[in-house]
């Protein structure tokens, strides 16, 4: 099925292509940000808000279920009057939890807000490093082959990502900075099942009603 997919889309290349085939390229661009210190730098310091604002929200779930157990142990107890009172408590909870996780975590929130300040002003030199290239060598296509299902096969002698680098001022190659954001990702998997668990329950698991009673 591949090779049928990329038949097709070598014909239509010839179709497309002027007789004099014009020139193109391919660059990995996750290659090319792993081996730059300054990315790597800029995530380590991404990946540390995001730890705090994952505690953050752990430690305020943690308060939601001391309230909501507390409440169930004692709302035999209480007069209707201080069960609406704990109850509108234990709603308000869930509500400022609920606004927390979209002004972390949310579209246009804190997070994707320091990743463009962050890593967005490494990634624009990157680009426009083979913007660059990509004219002084007259090449009408640079296509991005890091984890792309678009890109079936690419020629070595056509990958100028270490050109990029290298006119970026870095030397090509694995090095220390891949390494340590590597074992940053790592790091950043907690090994114990419970703490796995409560971290998917700050961003994934939705708060859950509480009971009226």
């Amino acid at each position: 099925m591949k090779l049928r997919i990329f038949i097709i889309l070598s014909l239509l290349f010839v179709t497309i292509l002027p007789t004099n085939a014009q020139k193109y390229a391919c660059v990995n661009t996750d290659y090319v940000l792993r081996s730059i210190p300054d990315y790597a730098n800029a995530q380590k310091r991404l990946d540390k808000y995001v730890t705090d604002w994952q505690k953050e929200l752990s430690d305020k779930l943690t308060e939601l279920d001391n309230m909501r157990a507390e409440y169930e142990q004692e709302s035999y107890l209480l007069p209707d009057n201080l069960k609406k009172r704990r109850r509108d408590e234990i709603a308000a909870k869930e509500q400022e939890i609920k606004s927390l996780q979209a002004q972390r975590f949310g579209p246009g929130g804190d997070l994707d807000k320091r990743r463009a300040e962050l890593l967005k002003p490494v990634q624009d030199r990157v680009y426009s490093t083979i913007e660059r290239i990509a004219h002084e060598k007259n090449y009408a296509f640079v296509f991005d082959k890091s984890g792309s299902a678009t890109l079936l096969f690419a020629n070595k002698k056509y990958d100028i990502s270490d050109e990029v680098l290298e006119q970026l001022g870095y030397k090509p190659g694995i090095n220390e900075a891949e390494k340590q954001a590597a074992a940053s990702e790592q790091q950043k998997k907690p090994s114990n099942p419970e703490m796995r668990r409560r971290d998917n329950k700050v961003q994934d698991t939705p708060l859950r009603p509480m009971k009226n009673k």
